[in-house]
């Protein structure tokens, strides 16, 4: 018997600010990080764009990204599951912001945290979702940060869909997860968004088992971006307005 464990962050920690220019902060970056010549430039991309979701009692994982404008982060419902218009810190290196709560869908467990001041030290990725639910056998990759570990990237699969009830058809991955991971964004070699992170699955026979490398995913069509920033709108006049 197959059912699902949602994994919620448990530890807390958050860095300091700093005072660094852009340029320090990415001569910095690039002499602490020792990657392989396979290491592409979207991996990169979505490594730099990483950031953690710090709440009450832990962290979750995001993506710092980018609409016509729209600086947003990207994670899991269940991360940031307090009312709309909450604030969360949000961190990355040494550089921290506060981001509002402007989409929670509890069903697809996807959130949206809008941030009116955007980071200055990292580049976010263009919002770019696939065009449709992506295939068995695509090849994806995320950064987040899963239990106490600093920033991790990882590679995967599609591996194949499950159904989840309430919602819509899930992106089963083969691939690695656990807590702090839920709201890493995963995409595709392109770039392209295939969805967010937000469970790993769980045996119950014979007794109880946390199976690390089978990860549940919400596709990123159950997101319609407009929504968030329609709301924003409702009641700031911004330059993406």
């Amino acid at each position: 018997m197959k059912n699902l464990l949602l994994m919620f962050a448990l530890l807390f920690g958050a860095d300091s600010a700093t005072n660094h220019t852009k340029e320090e902060a990415k001569q910095q970056y690039l002499a602490s990080e020792s990657v392989h010549a396979s290491f592409s430039k979207v991996e990169l991309r979505v490594r730099k764009a990483a950031v953690k979701v710090i709440t009450g009692g832990g962290h979750g994982s995001g993506s710092y990204l980018v609409h016509k404008g729209f600086h947003f982060i990207l994670t899991a419902q269940h991360v940031t599951d307090g009312p709309l218009g909450k604030h969360y810190m949000i961190s990355k290196d040494e550089e921290i912001r506060m981001a509002t709560l402007v989409y929670s869908n509890p069903a697809d467990d996807i959130a949206v945290l809008f941030l009116e001041d955007p980071f200055k030290l990292i580049e976010p990725m263009k919002y770019k979702p696939t065009k449709e639910v992506s295939k068995i056998s695509t090849d994806i990759t995320y950064s987040g940060f899963p239990s106490s570990h600093k920033l991790m990237t990882i590679r995967g699969r599609v591996a194949g869909y499950a159904d989840k009830l309430g919602s819509s058809r899930q992106i089963i991955l083969h691939t690695y997860g656990w807590f702090g991971c839920s709201g890493s964004v995963i995409y595709n070699k392109s770039g392209e968004i295939v969805g967010v992170l937000w469970g790993v699955d769980v045996e119950y026979y014979p007794g109880v088992a946390i199976v690390e490398d089978m990860i549940w995913v919400v596709p990123i069509q159950q997101l319609d971006i407009q929504k968030p920033i329609n709301l924003i709108c409702k009641y700031n006049k911004m330059k993406f307005c």
